[in-house]
């Protein structure tokens, strides 16, 4: 028998890879056993643990009333453990047997995640108690004792991971290390945190947070661009049992725990996750009208039962259709406490083969050929926009974006699609990952309609360039009204900037006709270059596009610029500059043109890091082909001149002159200096 169960025990370990020494850490809900007892080596007779600092008793003050949820915004929760947000401090009470003392006692604080802790990994994470609290790093000091007590301020790192942590008390004495007992009560769920500036899905804006984080309930727009419909979606996000829910799907996503502080990588691996196709995720997808064994998808009137079934079974529920598929990330995303919304696109393009046009193949008599046409349009189709930076783009490509969890292609050999950014599917700049240029085509896609002619080649017909994508639309924030946000997604239909976006689209992103060999030609005769000027705040600045024409050939050029206020990580917050001219190119020569941009088209949107982003693109008329360029720029902030009057003396009074020139055209009210000299001075805050 003891053979028996000595082989069952073996199977349960993980396999050995060579290539790794310790396991794949990547599920939060496996624990490792912590000893309560590390001894440093051989224990004395005489030691007895009651002799030192122990802990009695730990307040984790985790009532929805209390200080942590009030102000993590986590109080909506229906769960009773702490539930953080990550950057942002929180507060505990430990009782210890008699008061402490820190010349004599240390003790500090370890949080664990799922089996396989390591310090390096950002899964094991002792905290030692310090002095201060640095902003978004991990840390603890105390902020209150009093008798046997002490309270506890906790700043968890800003990019820390997202999940449930395990939470121990460790004392040290001379002989090892006491722990606390594992004790599920005090288990901490750390959350992303839109209201933290170091936050990669920081957003600036209270009422959108509010609307994109903390609302439970939305509204998901169908039907047709001519009749829209519109019905109420219940997203749940707070209600008991849906956090772990959503944290097991990352579990069933199989994502490391080290890559669950990145909102890049989880929407990845949920866009997959929420539909059944290739692994098995929450929703089975139906389209064909029968729907035996399962609920229609219309019967859904939000994400509530549909996860609660997932998360008990472990079995695809069925069924749904686009927008349970939305509804059901749009969940999984607020929950999590990445800004999150749900968008409908009217006339939404299915491009099979990611060409960026939809190829409808006719027959003799002018009609589809439903056996070679496989493009489709949808009447509509929803998805996801998610909120955060892109550090693994340029800069200028964060803020909203596409995340998709219905299954229409594979991408990287897994149904799943997004993160895509919005401001690169604009320009036309599908270069960027992920599956750019599959969303391209369902909001720009032309529709080509084609037909063999006998001997085989092929005749176009038709193109018509303004159907798909007519109209793009999400909830209003704060109310029930639909808001349009196609420009969003692209320039005016029809308009020289979107003709150009697509044809820029086509240089990056098109995959070579199989049909006809036309392989993409660049334009190599003619260089565009790009200056921007330096620039003070507040004062006007021009942009030079010049454009060097090596060919013996007149040319014209359809040039659109547009300038963008982006926030310092890359993410925009407006576009305050559209320019469009047309530009004569002699042969063998170089003409430069310049675009004023006066201070007043961008003072009203400025942002404290006064930072600009450019995309200039241009089509060469006679030949069709496209430059593209995009540059970051930053306003000069005048510098301050500080000079010092009298004896610099330590210990002496001494005054200090500051002195800044304002560039603006305006008088300067409520300036604030702040003054500070390590050693010397503490901070001086002075009004004027």
């Amino acid at each position: 028998m003891s053979e028996t169960t000595n082989t069952s025990t073996e199977k349960k370990k993980p396999p050995l890879n060579g290539r790794r020494a310790v396991p794949s850490n990547n599920s939060n809900d496996e624990e490792n056993e912590v000893p309560e007892m590390e001894a440093f080596g051989l224990i004395p007779r005489g030691f007895n643990p009651k002799d030192y600092l122990r802990v009695v008793d730990i307040q984790m003050f985790k009532h929805p009333h209390e200080i942590n949820k009030q102000q993590h915004h986590t109080d909506k929760y229906y769960s009773p453990k702490l539930i953080v947000r990550r950057g942002q401090p929180f507060q505990i009470q430990i009782d210890f047997n008699r008061p402490y003392r820190p010349e004599t006692d240390q003790f500090w604080l370890e949080y664990l995640i799922g089996r396989y802790p390591q310090q390096n990994k950002g899964t094991y994470i002792p905290i030692l108690i310090g002095d201060v609290l640095k902003p978004g790093e991990w840390g603890a000091k105390i902020t209150h004792k009093e008798n046997n007590s002490v309270r506890l301020s906790i700043m968890s790192s800003a990019n820390c991971i997202i999940g449930k942590f395990r939470f121990y008390v460790a004392v040290w004495t001379p002989f090892g290390i006491l722990r606390t007992h594992r004790n599920s009560e005090t288990d901490t769920y750390i959350l992303f945190n839109p209201w933290c500036q170091q936050d990669a899905v920081y957003l600036d804006d209270e009422k959108e947070r509010e609307e994109y984080v903390l609302n439970d309930v939305g509204i998901v727009f169908h039907g047709s661009i001519n009749d829209i419909k519109l019905r109420s979606w219940s997203y749940g996000q707070f209600e008991e049992n849906i956090l772990d829910a959503c944290l097991f799907l990352m579990d069933k996503a199989e994502l490391e725990l080290s890559g669950r502080g990145n909102p890049i990588k989880i929407c990845r691996v949920a866009s997959a996750v929420i539909n059944s196709k290739d692994d098995n995720g929450v929703i089975a997808g139906s389209w064909d009208n029968t729907y035996t064994n399962g609920v229609p998808p219309s019967a859904w009137t939000g994400s509530v039962d549909i996860l609660l079934e997932y998360y008990s079974s472990k079995q695809p529920v069925r069924y749904g259709q686009c927008w349970v598929f939305a509804g059901v990330f749009n969940t999984f995303l607020r929950c999590l406490g990445i800004p999150a919304r749900l968008v409908t696109n009217y006339s939404s393009a299915h491009d099979n083969n990611a060409n960026l046009q939809l190829d409808f193949f006719l027959d003799d008599e002018g009609k589809v050929d439903t056996k070679l046409t496989k493009d489709s349009v949808w009447n509509y189709h929803c998805w996801n926009e998610a909120w955060m930076t892109r550090p693994d783009l340029p800069v200028g490509f964060g803020g909203w974006q596409v995340v998709d969890g219905t299954p229409q292609e594979t991408s990287d050999g897994m149904y799943r699609c997004g993160p895509a950014s919005v401001q690169a599917i604009k320009h036309g700049h599908v270069c960027f990952q992920f599956d750019a240029p599959f969303v391209y085509a369902e909001v720009n896609g032309d529709i080509v309609y084609s037909r063999r002619e006998k001997n085989g080649t092929q005749v176009i017909e038709n193109i018509d360039t303004t159907h798909i994508g007519q109209l793009i639309v999400t909830k209003e924030v704060g109310g029930d009204g639909m808001m349009e946000i196609t420009e969003e997604y692209k320039f005016q239909e029809g308009s020289a900037e979107e003709r150009l976006a697509l044809e820029t689209a086509v240089m990056y992103g098109v995959k070579k006709q199989t049909t006809q060999d036309t392989t993409y030609q660049p334009q190599t005769d003619v260089e565009m270059l790009f200056q921007v000027q330096k620039a003070v705040l507040g004062s006007d600045f021009k942009v030079t596009i010049t454009f060097r024409n090596k060919s013996r050939n007149s040319y014209t050029a359809t040039t659109y610029l547009s300038g963008n206020i982006v926030f310092y990580t890359g993410v925009t917050k407006s576009e305050f500059k559209k320019h469009s001219f047309s530009a004569k190119l002699e042969p063998s020569s170089s003409s430069a043109f310049d675009v004023l941009i006066k201070s007043s088209e961008y003072m009203s949107d400025l942002l404290d890091q006064a930072s600009f982003h450019f995309f200039v693109t241009a089509r060469i008329n006679e030949t069709g082909k496209i430059l593209a360029m995009q540059k970051a720029a930053i306003l000069e902030i005048p510098t301050l001149q500080i000079k010092t009057q009298g004896e610099t003396v330590a210990g002496k009074e001494m005054s200090v002159t500051v002195e800044f020139i304002n560039p603006l055209k305006q008088t300067l009210e409520n300036v604030t200096f702040r003054l500070e000299g390590p050693g010397v001075l503490r901070t001086m805050k002075k009004e004027f």
